[in-house]
């Protein structure tokens, strides 16, 4: 019996380097399930919803920075990936999602679950094509998998269920499919030009994104001849906060006033890898230069006065020799002083102060503290991501992923087990928030059925409460955010996971370190407080009056009691720690 077009996908994906595909099976995906199950050579990963399938997918690929493959059946089971795939495409890792298609007769004549994924995945993909003959199979599935892995990005192939069982076509198989590479270095001209606006600039900072990855000894010798401040955004604190004496923090509306502050007060930015999207945090006169692999990225977020197309490390290496020595340290000294205040004034918020509930920075502190030097970190976007970026500490071994750049709820479950199961032994910890685990809750029976060691702590604050946030800010009366009070740690022992439930802050360490102990996956549900202020860096007038106002309109909707726990909550420790 010769090999049909899903032997033929299998074949393909195998010496691409994949080992498991993530999905749910389905009738129109049946041939390709049941050619994995036929060859033994990759893994199905059962997950419970589609969605899930795609973030831990994304997952995978975030850990070992090769393809990942995510498969779903027609109509409502592949059109649950959009969000995650989404999320893919926007922190650029390589997925590739086999999206199975209504049978080929069939399809323009609004058949039972009809949709039109080639259509409906192109805003969330760097190619996507149909296959409606066999014949087109090799070269679209070769295109799709070689540009997933160049661009770092999303590649869809969509295939009607019936072509799965037609003979594959013969053709010369191409060498197997591997990311190249490329040296991308600007020319000797551009470079002599940011050198000289760098010489010409009294003071420097270094705004650092994801794009430093790899790059980390190359920056260090960048800052040290420009004697600059490094600035992180989210993105890029995985790859530059460790070992990193000219650390000043992060900036945006997570991170320290001393990154903020880095950046306002210099006469040069240098933003290197980063696509940093909030422009009311860039400086309003310095001189900005950017550097990016993407020459697309230059200038889109803030103007600039010289944009280079470059790899970070490559640029960085070519540029230190080109600034000019016996720089002052004024502008590194006065912003590293300024880092220790800010860093010295969160770390005393993360604390055990005896009262109920607990702070959630408390509970960042300690995972940290209790966790491992290569551990994986997955936030759910919301107030957990919050308290990841404050206080969790990278080193050289360590990984934090998250929706940092698409911004979904119920990321962190499935992006662990993406994560976990590309790093069976390394300790991975999800930081979950209780609206973010309510949502793709069905996750928690995922991490059992596929038997992986996942740890999840929950903020349990019964709220969206970083909406809330947003909602205090904007003056309005929070509404329509409560969550009802859930005991996590009990749905996740009926799920036959490790559950343990935290409400004292003298029992959480003991917690925490069980959990972690644990030979498989544990949950722990830590009850924190919900009217924990996260304040960005920079107060705006405007913030400032929408907190006023949220003041006053809370009283007068007969709530004032929520103030009174807001006070009790902030005001009390700020003034007696």
């Amino acid at each position: 019996m010769g090999q049909n077009v899903a032997d033929l996908f299998v074949h393909t994906l195998v010496r691409a380097g994949v080992t498991r595909v993530w999905g749910l099976p389905g009738d129109s995906l049946n041939g390709f399930t049941d050619a994995i199950r036929r060859s033994g050579e990759l893994e199905w990963r059962h997950v419970r919803h589609e969605e899930a399938a795609a973030f831990a997918a994304a997952g995978e690929a975030h850990v070992t920075g090769e393809l990942a493959v995510v498969a779903g059946s027609c109509g409502p089971g592949n059109l649950h990936f959009i969000n995650g795939l989404f999320d893919a495409q926007r922190s650029r890792v390589p997925v590739l999602a086999i999206a199975s298609h209504i049978p080929s007769a069939e399809i323009g004549s609004s058949y039972f679950q009809e949709t039109h994924p080639q259509e409906l995945f192109r805003e969330c993909s760097d190619y996507v094509e149909l296959v409606s003959d066999p014949a087109q199979l090799p070269w679209v599935l070769e295109t799709a998998t070689r540009t997933a892995v160049e661009r770092n990005g999303v590649a869809v192939v969509v295939v009607p269920g019936d072509i799965f069982h037609r003979d594959a076509p013969k053709r010369r198989p191409s060498a197997p499919i591997r990311a190249t590479r490329p040296r991308i270095l600007p020319s000797e001209d551009e470079l002599a030009a940011a050198a000289g606006l760098l010489n010409d600039a009294g003071r420097v900072t270094i705004l650092a994104g994801a794009g430093v990855a790899g790059s980390h000894d190359e920056v260090m010798a960048l800052a040290e001849a420009l004697q600059a401040p490094i600035v992180h955004a989210f993105r890029g604190k995985e790859h530059i906060e460790y070992d990193n004496p000219f650390d000043v923090g992060m900036t945006g509306l997570l991170g320290f006033a001393s990154g903020y502050r880095a950046m306002e007060r210099c006469d040069a930015l240098l933003i290197l890898g980063s696509d940093f999207p909030y422009r009311e945090f860039y400086p309003e006169n310095a001189t900005i230069i950017q550097v990016d692999v993407r020459g697309e990225q230059l200038g889109r977020r803030t103007p600039i006065d010289l944009g280079l197309v470059g790899d970070v490390g490559e640029t960085a290496r070519a540029l230190a020799p080109l600034v000019r020595g016996g720089r002052s340290n004024a502008h590194l000294a006065d912003s590293l002083k300024h880092y220790r205040s800010t860093r010295h004034q969160l770390d005393e918020l993360a604390n055990d102060d005896g009262r109920a509930p607990i702070h959630p920075q408390y509970v960042a502190k300690l995972v940290d503290e209790l966790s491992t030097e290569d551990a994986i970190y997955t936030a759910d976007v919301g107030s957990p991501v919050m308290w990841a970026a404050r206080y969790l500490r990278m080193t050289p071994d360590r990984r934090l992923i998250g929706s940092f750049s698409h911004g979904s709820m119920a990321n962190a479950v499935p992006q662990a087990l993406g994560a976990q199961a590309a790093a069976p032994d390394r300790q991975v910890i999800a930081l979950a928030g209780d609206g973010g685990i309510s949502m793709l809750m069905g996750e928690l029976l995922s991490i059992r059925q596929n038997d992986l060691p996942v740890k999840v702590v929950v903020f349990n604050n019964s709220s969206l409460n970083f909406v809330e946030l947003e909602m205090k800010a904007a003056g309005t009366v929070t509404y329509g955010t409560d969550l009802v009070e859930t005991d996590f740690a009990a749905i996740a022992q009926a799920s036959g996971i490790a559950g343990f439930r935290v409400e004292k802050a003298s029992d959480l360490a003991a917690t925490l370190k069980r959990a972690f102990d644990e030979p498989g996956p544990a949950l722990v549900d830590v009850v924190v407080a919900r009217q924990e202020l996260t304040i960005p860096p920079s107060i705006t007038v405007a913030q400032a009056k929408g907190f006023a106002l949220y003041a006053l309109r809370t009283v007068f909707s007969g709530r004032g009691d929520e103030l009174l726990d807001l006070a009790d909550t902030n005001v009390w420790r700020r003034l007696f720690n």
